[in-house]
């Protein structure tokens, strides 16, 4: 059987060694510790390091998911909020073209007050139809211009969708088409209502009637609209859950690849002082003896 000599240079050289191991594996865990974090640069697990990068990367565009569903959220909000209030006076327009077919409760005066206050509604209602969100027309398409209407009702915006990408590979339009809402030109509310305020003033019974139908139908076209845009709001709102739900679920992910578990971390780091501590005993008895010791 072959022997070994074991030289005192070969024991002092192992115990150094395995001393600066137990050294390096106590510096780790206190620095897992420190940070909160067992992923400190790439070398500490290349393979973490690769789903970390991927679940950040879900991340960033789930966040941008869910800011794309709030602009989205406030677009359709602000819509909904303006077609409330265009049927509102599209009815108060109605409501003042039934008086005014009330041959034996109102005279010509009488009409013409009501014609005034129809082409106030007029007014309001091309107000309205120039609600903006953040300076954009929410009537006016793709236009680039501050309004969707001009002061005689004409529609000036640009016909187009506004878009936006809640999700992956998931569009929803969150603007309305003015001519949708109010109708084309030539036939639009705001045409009707100027219509209806000539015949107030003309005393025209069979204009009066037809005016009263088309409001009619501008409050029905108002109200289908109005319910077109709440349903793609709660397109919308789902959405913005989902993305909030995702976004928890991603980060949790990541917590778990990326963060310590710093109970498990702290008795890690006990374990590894006490064999730091028994590393520099044994090493400092083989380094006791001296050469005097050795040659005997």
């Amino acid at each position: 059987m072959a022997l070994t000599r074991v030289t005192q240079s070969m024991m002092s050289k192992g115990s150094v060694a395995a001393m600066q191991t137990s050294l390096a594996r106590l510096a780790k865990v206190q620095e897992q510790l420190s940070t909160g974090r067992v992923l400190n640069r790439p070398s500490d697990s290349p393979t973490d390091t690769t789903s970390a990068m991927r679940i950040r990367s879900s991340i960033t565009d789930t966040q941008q998911y869910g800011r794309n569903a709030e602009d989205g959220n406030g677009w359709l909000s602000t819509i909904d909020s303006a077609l409330t209030n265009a049927n509102d006076q599209v009815l108060r327009a109605r409501d003042l073209a039934l008086q005014g077919a009330n041959d034996g409760m109102s005279g010509q005066t009488s009409r013409d007050a009501l014609a005034v206050e129809v082409d106030q509604i007029r007014d309001g209602l091309v107000n309205t139809a120039n609600t903006s969100y953040l300076g954009r027309p929410v009537f006016g398409g793709i236009t680039a211009g501050p309004a969707a209407y001009d002061a005689t009702g004409t529609y000036v915006g640009t016909p187009g969708a506004v878009n936006r990408t809640i999700g992956e590979g998931t569009t929803v339009r969150v603007d309305v088409d003015g001519n949708t809402a109010f109708g084309p030109a030539g036939n639009s509310v705001f045409d009707h209502l100027t219509a209806l305020s000539a015949a107030l003033r003309s005393g025209n019974q069979a204009a009066i009637s037809a005016g009263i139908s088309a409001l009619e139908g501008d409050r029905d076209q108002i109200t289908t609209t109005q319910a077109d845009v709440g349903s793609r709001q709660n397109r919308i709102q789902s959405a913005i859950q989902s993305a909030s739900d995702d976004e928890l679920r991603l980060k949790n992910s990541l917590s778990s690849v990326e963060n310590a578990d710093l109970p498990k971390t702290i008795v890690d780091l006990q374990m590894q002082q006490v064999a730091y501590q028994a590393s520099l005993g044994a090493t400092a008895r083989v380094m006791q003896p001296s050469l005097l010791d050795f040659l005997r």
